[in-house]
């Protein structure tokens, strides 16, 4: 018996393969043949080998690359890259920003030599990872995204991109690496991993567990949890040493009044429904409710409302006037989760704004001028949380966010770069202002 595996259209055609119980494999009746997902490649490829199957393998016709890198990877890295070679070229790596995820990559495309798709979430990472690739391998590479669209052997990608265009790039490339690789959760981006063939897979993440329980889609799609390190282990060694200190301020009487206000409509209806919010789901739960329920609807405006008086506190303001005094002398970033606050910063106290409202090229020169010394702090609201080359700081101040680990792990990651880095800083520190007697408050003490 021998099978032929042809790519088709993000799927793997199997012939010949009979009654054959092969991993992702049905029947297609239209061609009467087997029809698997594109991403099941390599498990195809292992269940043939195992049973000794003969193969007429049509799937990748391409070349092997000749690469060399000038980067000597730090044991930690090293040690990320055995991991992920040793679980078949598959799989997920978390590590801290700051602590050269982008390295490890580079090291696997030079180990493996053969075209390599690099997914990204924003058009700055398309730029940053482009300029990196052709720096180091001194080759062309191509680019989907940010007004582009040239494919090379080494292609950068951003995921809107690559989610339209995967099926045709299934086989094009042997490896591909999804950076920022929890993005790949979301219900439409899964379709880029399903569509490539691409048997060497790479994530790259600093927080790879999602609290809607995708990182399993992404652990599926691209390959399990290989190698973690948290940022206490470089803390010192590989990455400046840190330290948190997190600063509780009260409500103004008025604020105290509207937050309680609004809270107690809130749990009020949580008690009468009967509703618990113990996980994502749960709230998704009262979100749907919401639409035809206007009591629900109202319970989630209050809430809303409740968190914007702790979030925007003005003792918290009053706060930064004490801290941004206090560093006179460093590069301070100020995180909020609001735009309006953040402009209210940015003008009390004449402080550069970074918020989604920001145009690029506006951003980049902030950035570069934050970088060269011109300025020393800035303001801004989640825009920089990731996907952004951030020039070095040593002090973060967070006024408010989400509360979720992943958010103030990514926070952290701004200020911790390298600690022989002789532009960046030697000790890091992190300020966290939270409202106290507040939902806030709780979210900060579970975390400690």
């Amino acid at each position: 018996m021998s099978v032929r595996l042809t790519y088709e259209d993000g799927t793997i055609r199997v012939a010949g393969a009979g009654d054959l119980d092969l991993p992702g494999v049905q029947h297609d009746d239209r061609t009467d043949t087997g029809r698997a997902p594109a991403y099941r490649y390599a498990d195809l490829v292992d269940a043939l080998d195992e049973r000794g199957l003969a193969s007429e393998d049509t799937v990748f016709d391409f070349p092997s690359l000749s690469l060399s890198s000038s980067y000597e990877l730090r044991d930690y890295q090293r040690a990320a890259l055995d991991d992920w070679v040793g679980a078949d070229r598959r799989g997920v790596l978390e590590l801290p920003t700051g602590s050269g995820k982008t390295v490890i990559a580079i090291g696997a495309i030079e180990a493996l030599e053969t075209p390599t798709l690099v997914v990204v979430p924003t058009v700055d990472l398309l730029g940053q990872w482009r300029e990196e690739l052709e720096t180091e391998f001194d080759r062309p590479v191509g680019q989907l995204g940010g007004g582009t669209q040239e494919l090379a052997d080494l292609t950068v990608s951003t995921y809107d991109s690559a989610y339209l265009r995967a099926d045709e790039l299934g086989d094009r490339f042997g490896l591909v690496v999804f950076d920022e690789v929890h993005h790949l959760g979301g219900e439409g981006y899964r379709d880029i991993a399903r569509l490539l063939a691409a048997p060497a897979r790479m994530g790259l993440t600093a927080t790879f567990e999602r609290p809607d329980g995708a990182h399993e889609v992404v652990a599926d799609l691209v390959g399990p949890l290989v190698r973690s390190v948290a940022v206490d282990q470089l803390a010192g060694d590989h990455l400046a040493d840190y330290d948190i200190k997190r600063i509780e301020v009260g409500l103004t009487p008025e604020e105290r009044e509207t937050y309680e206000r609004h809270q107690e409509t809130f749990t009020d209806y949580l008690a009468s429904s009967g509703i618990q919010l113990h996980s994502g789901s749960d709230y998704q739960e009262l979100v749907k409710r919401s639409g035809n329920d206007p009591r629900a609807r109202e319970a989630l405006l209050a809430k809303q409302r409740a968190r914007e008086v702790m979030m925007n506190a003005q003792r918290k303001v009053d706060e930064l006037a004490t801290i941004l005094d206090r560093h006179r002398e460093d590069r301070v970033i100020v995180f909020t989760a609001h735009t309006d606050l953040v402009y209210r910063l940015s003008e009390r106290f004449l402080v550069p704004a970074i918020t989604h409202e920001t145009g690029a090229s506006e951003r980049r020169e902030i950035l570069d001028r934050f970088r060269e010394g011109t300025y020393s702090r800035v303001v801004t609201a989640n825009v920089l949380d990731e996907g952004v080359d951030v020039p070095a700081a040593n002090v973060a101040v967070l006024l408010s966010g989400s509360g979720s680990q992943r958010e103030f792990t990514q926070r952290l990651g701004r200020i911790l770069r390298p600690k022989e880095d002789a532009s960046g800083p030697g000790r890091a520190l992190l300020y966290e202002v939270v409202s106290e007697e507040t939902a806030e408050e709780n979210v900060a003490r579970r975390r400690r």
